[in-house]
């Protein structure tokens, strides 16, 4: 848990108890969460507390959102010394459709994306979506 406390200072963020709880189960899963998720795992918290505290990790980038066309917006552990910047930080993000499970592919990053003169980029979500190897099973 030390370690997770000294990350938090590092950002700027109080490590609070819920943030701690938070950032650890964050750090245990494999695939994406929402908001929905973490309040059923939390059994005693808040839905507003989770909420701030998600908006805070993002804000700090400790995690960043996916918008994995199902409708609720999920969240992740950001990369060790991600900025979240458009032209450098972002990857691929893959949503299946058997398990409905969303992965980040950080070994996979999204291409420089060159826009029309006057266009100013602000965040760029690549959602790919099929059937994961777990679902297909040609696990590697």
């Amino acid at each position: 848990m030390e370690k997770i406390v000294k990350k938090l200072e590092s950002k700027g963020i109080r490590p609070t108890p819920m943030r701690l709880l938070t950032y650890k189960k964050l750090l245990q899963s494999e695939v994406a969460i929402s908001l929905g998720e973490l309040e059923n795992f939390f059994e005693k918290s808040e839905r507003s507390t989770l909420f701030r505290t998600m908006k805070t990790f993002e804000e700090k980038n400790i995690v960043h959102q996916i918008a994995d066309g199902t409708g609720i917006m999920k969240y992740a552990l950001c990369e060790e010394n991600c900025g979240c910047e458009v032209g450098s930080d972002l990857h691929l993000h893959f949503h299946c459709t058997q398990c409905n499970e969303t992965v980040c592919l950080t070994d996979r990053k999204i291409p420089q994306v060159n826009l029309p003169q006057g266009y100013m980029a602000d965040d760029i979500n690549l959602v790919v979506t099929g059937v994961c190897n777990k679902c297909s099973g040609n696990l590697e």
